[in-house]
């Protein structure tokens, strides 16, 4: 388990807790209320650190390299050996940073597209951790058109720091590729329910974000800019990323309140990653959920509710 920061007395605890079961172990003396004295402190020190975080340590939390990734989320969640991946966009190329597939859950056929970061160095690189091109979104666009056409029921995964900034990108129309898709998903006649499961970043989250539903977990954040980038432009270094992330409302409950989002899924104490079995069965009834409420629901229907429910972001009364 890798600690940021502000987890450090967590780690502290940890390691006395490590010791103290090496020493019974070596001297075969009973230390077993000793260590269960430590645990208790490493849950009242958890809950002590994760009910107080501030607005950046959610970002880091949501950043920590042993949080889940969509894979690991198809992987924990959808029926076993049902997810069959699709590649391509038709046009250019496959993106590996945003992948996408037919799955079922509890027998329910879904398609399942999300944004895949990587754990290693190599994978990281070959993902653009988790920054999509222009045929990313075109395939995911793609795959969207062939679910509607089956009236299957779309899930997306949002966990990306924004979409590739790179020049390739930009010459292959990064920025029309997310308005098109944006601009069809608003009028997509099958149901989309969105999930922020780490990074939520500006036009490279919406590009998979137009949901019918849209939730983000506790430990994720949700916004037009990422905190170094806002401290970059405001300040000219990252020196003010805390001040950005203060300011610009990005965590769940900012984002409930604004009405950005329609629920909170809760995360066991600490993050995903302390408990990932737990994170997927919180997703996946949320996923069945809305699914059988939407289920009645006609291809118009959907697309009216899908637009009134963006068009009524950012009213406010003179």
């Amino acid at each position: 388990m890798e600690y940021l920061s502000f987890e450090l007395p967590i780690k502290d605890l940890m390691d006395q807790l490590q010791t103290c079961s090496l020493v019974g172990e070596e001297s075969g003396v009973d230390v077993k209320l000793a260590c269960s004295q430590i645990e208790d402190k490493i849950i009242e020190k958890k809950k002590e650190i994760y009910s107080n975080l501030t607005p950046w340590q959610r970002v880091q939390l949501s950043r920590h390299p042993d949080r889940p990734y969509t894979l690991d989320y198809i992987k924990g969640m959808v029926d076993k050996g049902s997810f069959l991946e699709l590649h391509g966009d038709r046009n250019f190329a496959d993106d590996p940073a945003l992948i996408g597939g037919l799955a079922t859950l509890d027998g329910q056929k879904i398609m399942i597209i999300g944004t895949q970061k990587g754990r290693t160095t190599k994978e990281r690189q070959y993902r653009r951790f988790g920054m999509p091109n222009p045929e990313g979104y075109r395939k995911a666009l793609r795959l969207m058109k062939l679910a509607e056409k089956f009236n299957i029921p779309v899930v997306t995964l949002v966990d990306t720091p924004g979409a590739y900034p790179g020049l390739e990108a930009e010459e292959r129309g990064q920025g029309e590729a997310i308005a098109r898709n944006i601009f069809e998903m608003v009028q997509l006649k099958t149901p989309i329910f969105t999930y922020i499961i780490g990074e939520g970043a500006s036009g490279g989250a919406l590009g998979i974000g137009v949901g019918n539903k849209v939730y983000m977990l506790e430990n994720t954040w949700y916004t037009v800019i990422a905190p170094e980038s806002c401290s970059s432009i405001l300040w000219r270094n990252w020196d003010h990323k805390e001040d950005a992330a203060n300011a610009l409302n990005l965590t769940p409950k900012d984002a409930l309140r604004e009405k950005f989002i329609d629920g909170i899924i809760e995360e066991p104490l600490g993050g995903a990653h302390y408990d990932p079995e737990t994170t997927y069965l919180n997703l996946k009834a949320s996923i069945l959920q809305n699914i059988k409420a939407f289920s009645k629901f006609t291809g118009q229907e959907l697309e009216t509710q899908r637009q009134d429910k963006f068009i009524a972001m950012g009213q406010f009364k003179g």
